[in-house]
């Protein structure tokens, strides 16, 4: 099976081979030389969120997050108000990285697993300077690397250098993503930015947990997919492999059956995209036969846009949390 990439298409380098070093060289030039010019301010806009400082109070308006509600200045006007909060000045970001046994496949121009490792360097390289700390938990199923919230280039560098040499997962080990996020969840830590990157395959279990983060980070889930995943070529007799049970099955890739599964792989999409949204999380999708770069350029500048829309006098109640000084 080959897959066709566009010559002009962004693909991260291969991290499976003894050149990691210059692999990683190559991830952060291109992280840098794309993204520095194409988006302008700090965080570059991927969650520019409210912050935990208190500010100003103002009226209430249909659509804004009432768990900002000012009870003493409403109580005090008899009209619902809204503390404002300023941003902080130093962000403090840790991400969950799932590195199962799933993420070891792909089919076109990279593996899920390279995919995973460029979006981790993405978000160190773009949240990294004026104080901002940045730490990670690895979750591979059969252990969890916890790398400490530290600030710097080299620390994002050594972050991102100790992501891609995590040992692959053995087969038969199944990847708990609820479990990472616990890890992350407690001990609470200070209020910042909580990055999930995973492909998101099986059950909904991290739906509590994730929804739990919420109530104290700003969430970005960024979902790392290949075209298999989505659906099935009509190839005739093919072996089925679950990665993460060690289960195989042989199947004639039927049409029925390929509409069947891509049916069920839609189907599983949108109940992870609705499980998202009701953990208030931004969400990001990268593709193994897509410009992952030109994707986060996208995500980025609308998340800007959509939070300078709320913002902006008269115009809150888009889906945006408002009240955001930047």
């Amino acid at each position: 099976m080959t897959s066709v990439v566009n010559a002009h298409t962004s693909v991260p380098p291969s991290l499976r081979d003894g050149r990691l070093e210059a692999a990683l060289r190559t991830l952060e030039l291109t992280v840098r030389r794309r993204l520095d010019g194409l988006l302008q301010g700090n965080h570059i806009g991927l969650v520019p969120g409210p912050g935990s400082e208190p500010g100003e109070a103002r009226p209430y308006q249909p659509g804004d997050d009432v768990r900002r509600m000012d009870w003493a200045v409403t109580a005090r006007t008899t009209e619902p108000h809204i503390r404002q909060t300023v941003a902080d000045r130093e962000l403090e970001t840790w991400v969950v990285v799932d590195l199962s046994a799933s993420l070891d496949f792909g089919t076109a121009g990279c593996e899920k697993r390279d995919l995973a490792i460029a979006a981790v360097a993405a978000v160190a390289y773009l949240t990294q300077g004026g104080g901002n700390r940045i730490g990670a938990l690895v979750s591979t199923g059969e252990r969890t690397v916890r790398v400490p919230a530290q600030g710097g280039l080299m620390h994002a560098r050594s972050l991102i250098q100790r992501v891609a040499q995590t040992p692959r997962a053995p087969e038969g080990a199944r990847g708990d993503l609820a479990a990472a996020l616990e890890l992350l969840r407690r001990p609470p830590r200070r209020r910042g930015l909580a990055v999930v990157i995973s492909d998101f395959l099986g059950e909904l279990s991290w739906e509590r947990s994730l929804r739990a983060l919420s109530a104290r980070h700003d969430l970005l889930a960024i979902e790392v997919l290949d075209p298999r995943d989505l659906e099935l070529p009509e190839v005739g007799t093919v072996v089925l492999a679950d990665p993460e049970t060690g289960r195989q099955r042989e199947v004639d890739a039927t049409p029925l059956l390929c509409r069947e599964f891509a049916a069920a792989a839609a189907d599983h999409r949108e109940r992870v995209a609705t499980a998202l949204r009701r953990c208030m999380a931004g969400h990001l999708v990268l593709r193994t036969d897509r410009d992952w770069i030109v994707d986060v350029v996208r995500f980025a500048v609308a998340r800007k846009r959509q939070w300078s829309d709320a913002a902006a006098p008269g115009r809150a109640g888009l889906g945006a949390r408002p009240g955001v000084r930047r």
